[in-house]
């Protein structure tokens, strides 16, 4: 695999906000996605969105967002548009709060989530094989593929029974190398600020549903995500500071416990995630492959002419997911 940035959007900011916001999504024209509700164990509910294939049986991709996204982010139109172009079931549940309506329960989400991770996997693989389905693949983003990283380290073999493959695009695999980098500069001013707009109000109607959750003149002072966590993920979620979660969370101390063929999609320019916090091979299991390119940005990776499209980061990684998957059904068609 292989990838250049084009070079009229040189340097890792530019290619991490024009992806976002300018480059093209598609190649054609989007199919409406069907939202389901479903009921967690714990009394709560996720929204889960899907755009299906032709028949029941063609392979699945899970797809989990990155923090404060949905299936409308541009990395997730542009996946979906491949899953279309290749006949694959695409499905992103939404983690809680994330769909357009606040959860209920006393909790959001969280990078290592892998709990949530684990339960979404299960239901779906059972309900794809109750139709005929025989191949299932993962991809998380950015937040999202830390947290299915640590759910594939956290079971090892296991997760064969669950996936047949997982990639995370442009993790933050060690989070508190991460949490150091969007906290500083110009990061800080724009990242950290984008990502506050929406999460302080999110949490602020939280504290409206549940009065007394945290204190409300510390969630407003909050001015960057060390301190946003210290007063509303790190306690919502059972740890006991910002440092414990960002430690306890990161998915990079498990890497050698993986056993599902993974791909780690991490570009050296990432604003987000610094290259000397990556993982090198020696710091991975033989089922891990890693992919770091000098160019792409954070989840961005646009290419050809002038505006561009960000359909080579699915393309990469969806045609390794299948080709992992096959080699891991021995020999299945997954055309």
């Amino acid at each position: 695999m292989d990838y250049r940035a084009p070079w009229w959007l040189p340097g890792g900011h530019a290619q991490t906000i024009w992806s976002a916001l300018y480059a093209r999504q598609r190649r054609r024209l989007a199919r409406p996605l069907q939202r389901e509700r479903w009921n967690t164990p714990d009394g709560d509910f996720i929204d889960v969105d899907r755009q299906w294939a032709s028949a029941a049986e063609r392979p699945m991709l899970v797809m989990f967002h990155g923090l404060e996204g949905s299936s409308q982010s541009h990395y997730a139109q542009a996946c979906a548009d491949w899953a279309a172009e290749h006949d694959v079931h695409w499905v992103m549940p939404h983690f809680r709060g994330c769909s357009g309506e606040i959860n209920q329960a006393p909790r959001a989400y969280h990078s290592g989530d892998h709990e949530e991770i684990h339960w979404i996997l299960q239901r779906l693989r059972t309900e794809h094989r109750a139709v005929g389905g025989c191949v299932l693949v993962a991809a998380g983003v950015s937040l999202g593929g830390n947290a299915l990283m640590r759910w594939a380290g956290e079971h090892g073999g296991a997760a064969r029974q669950h996936v047949d493959a997982v990639a995370a695009i442009c993790s933050p695999l060690d989070l508190a190398e991460s949490g150091k980098a969007i906290g500083r500069g110009f990061n800080r001013q724009v990242y950290t600020r984008m990502f506050l707009r929406t999460m302080k109000p999110k949490a602020l109607a939280k504290l409206g549903q549940h009065p007394g959750l945290f204190a409300r003149e510390h969630l407003q002072a909050a001015r960057d995500l060390y301190e946003f966590d210290n007063v509303f993920t790190a306690p919502l979620h059972g740890f006991r500071d910002t440092h414990d979660y960002w430690r306890r969370a990161s998915a990079k101390p498990l890497l050698r416990r993986v056993r599902v063929p993974a791909l780690l999609v991490n570009a050296l320019n990432d604003p987000f995630v610094p290259a000397h916090s990556l993982p090198r091979p020696q710091e991975v299991s033989d089922s891990v492959t890693l992919w770091q390119p000098r160019h792409g940005g954070h989840v961005g990776f646009a290419a050809g002419r002038w505006p561009g499209h960000v359909r080579a980061l699915p393309d990469h990684v969806g045609h390794w997911l299948l080709q992992a998957a096959a080699t891991e059904q021995k020999g299945v068609d997954l055309g």
